[in-house]
């Protein structure tokens, strides 16, 4: 097994927004703000190289929306998807699976292209992963999240063919529909799981060196690959930690759809990465690729930072 690191270029985020209820003269020391309260955020896929499989994580915002769109998240930098693909000899067309965390516009936006009035994927060799829960809360979006949750983006994955789902069985949680405004008492109920299991829920994908793990408090069944890769444990974070600044457990988004299962969840997953020293990749964090992790007297901190491609 080979892992790459496929950088797609960077975006601008509100900082308040990126880290919640944390006041910002104490996460503008982690992610300085520009003059109009944005911070910079890294768009950082995962290539994993498995015999004939070549599974890519995420594929971050696309080039497909209008400058309208754009102009609100401020694209930058010098990578594209294309080009770090191309650093390791690899092109679209190889791509043989395209694993979806979750369905927000900057996961998954690079999964569709524009071809002349047409949408259609732009790896036309891949199987699409995701999963029923989570698909199901995207294409019947709730109020708070539908801005994140583009069709254009999403159905002609489906309408492709090319799409899966992954078999989560019973480990769905059983909340209500996006459109029932219930969202406490829900959210009650998957903290009252989670404590009860200590354990972030965990199946198997279709290469045995792959687990993919649950979460539920930044959006509805967002999927963690979990790797086992030169006898360590790699956990791609996704959102639930997008950065080593949302480490400290009151770091958590606004964005986030259930914040207290969030806390819970980092709480749990935390302890977990230290206990057996699991190496978390950030998609997310503007300067760091990886770290491991330490108990100090403040909590669990980072413990070392570097890159992929440093692991020995």
């Amino acid at each position: 097994m080979n892992l790459y690191t496929i950088n797609t270029g960077y975006f601008k985020l509100d900082g308040g927004a990126m880290f919640g209820v944390v006041p910002k003269s104490i996460w503008n020391k982690i992610n300085p703000a520009d003059e109009n309260n944005l911070c910079s955020w890294a768009l950082r896929c995962l290539l994993i190289e498995d015999g004939n499989r070549l599974i890519l994580v995420d594929n971050g915002n696309g080039d497909k929306q209008d400058a309208k769109f754009f102009s609100h998240y401020h694209l930058h930098g010098n990578d594209t998807l294309d080009k770090s693909l191309a650093k390791y000899g690899f092109r679209k067309n190889d791509i043989t699976d395209v694993f979806l965390t979750h369905l927000h516009f900057d996961h998954c936006g690079g999964s569709i292209i524009r071809e002349r009035d047409k949408l259609i994927p732009a790896f036309k060799n891949a199987v699409y992963w995701s999963n029923e829960v989570h698909w199901d809360w995207a294409v019947n979006p709730n109020e708070r999240e539908k801005a994140s949750f583009l069709k254009e983006n999403i159905l002609p994955i489906q309408e492709s063919g090319q799409l899966k789902f992954v078999d989560s069985g019973s480990l769905a949680p059983a909340r209500v529909s996006p459109s029932e405004d219930d969202s406490r008492h829900t959210e009650k109920k998957i903290q009252s799981v989670l404590t009860a299991n200590e354990q972030l829920p965990a199946v198997n994908f279709e290469i045995t060196s792959l687990k993919i793990r649950f979460v539920n408090g930044h959006t509805e069944s967002m999927m963690l690959p979990q790797i086992q890769y030169k006898n360590k444990t790699i956990v791609y974070m996704a959102d639930l930690l997008p950065s080593h600044g949302h480490i400290p457990l009151p770091f958590v988004m606004a964005y986030d759809m259930f914040p207290l299962t969030t806390l819970q969840e980092k709480k749990i997953f935390l302890r977990e990465a230290v206990k057996n020293d699991y190496i978390l990749f950030f998609e997310h964090d503007p300067v760091y690729e990886c770290c491991n992790l330490q108990q100090t007297e403040r909590g669990i901190r980072p413990k070392e930072f570097f890159k992929l491609s440093e692991m020995m």
